[in-house]
Order: C-alpha cells, then sequence, then structure tokens
C-alpha cells in the first residue's frame, strides 16, 4: 500500500503544481486586463474561471493531505484502523479508498 501511496503522492503533486500555474495565470491575465468583475462583460466567466480553479486547487490540497496522513499511518500502524470506533478498516474498503479514516459502519453513519 505505501507504494500506491507514494506513486499518488507523486501524481498530486504533480497535479497541484499544474493547477498553482493555472491558477496563477488566471490572476495574471486577469489582473492585466484590468478587469471589473461587476461591470465587465466578461468578468462573470473570468471570476467563475478563478473560482473553479481555486476549487481545483483547494481539492488537490486537501487530497495530497489525506495522502501524508494516511502514509503517517500507516508508518505508525495504525492504517488500518478506524478512527471513529477504533476496529479494523475493511481490505476492501481501504483497496477502494486508501486515504479512508473510518470504516464502513461508521462512514454509513455519517
Amino acid at each position: 500500500m505505501y507504494g500506491w501511496l507514494a506513486a499518488e503522492r507523486v501524481n498530486s503533486l504533480a497535479r497541484l503544481g499544474g493547477l498553482e500555474r493555472e491558477f496563477s495565470e488566471i490572476l495574471e491575465s486577469s489582473g492585466s486586463a484590468g478587469t471589473d468583475d461587476e461591470h465587465d462583460p466578461e468578468g462573470a466567466t473570468i471570476a467563475f474561471e478563478r473560482q473553479h480553479a481555486a476549487a481545483l486547487l483547494s481539492r488537490a490540497r486537501e487530497h495530497l493531505a489525506q495522502i501524508d496522513a494516511a502514509m503517517l499511518r500507516l508508518t505508525e500502524g495504525s492504517y488500518d484502523q478506524c478512527e471513529n470506533c477504533g476496529q479494523p478498516i475493511g481490505a476492501a474498503r481501504l483497496a477502494a479508498r486508501p486515504v479512508t479514516t473510518t470504516c464502513i459502519n461508521c462512514a454509513s453513519q455519517r
């Protein structure tokens, strides 16, 4: 599992880097144009692109944090234990969702 998490971390870092570049480009292009989101006809489109890129960037950062936390749990020996009830997280669930922190029973109660 550590190998998969490490590979996923590399992929996530690459995706995060691309999203950060894209977000910076959007900010630079909107800033240099001097657009006014409220009054410029294309302002809403630019604002949407900026918000969309920011949301994707936030999600990528969150996923990277989940991977790092899973790797830490793996190192500490608590990777397959539910953070809520302490019971084992099933192998099938971990295979489907390697960064999960809860067993299927606790997850279904949320």
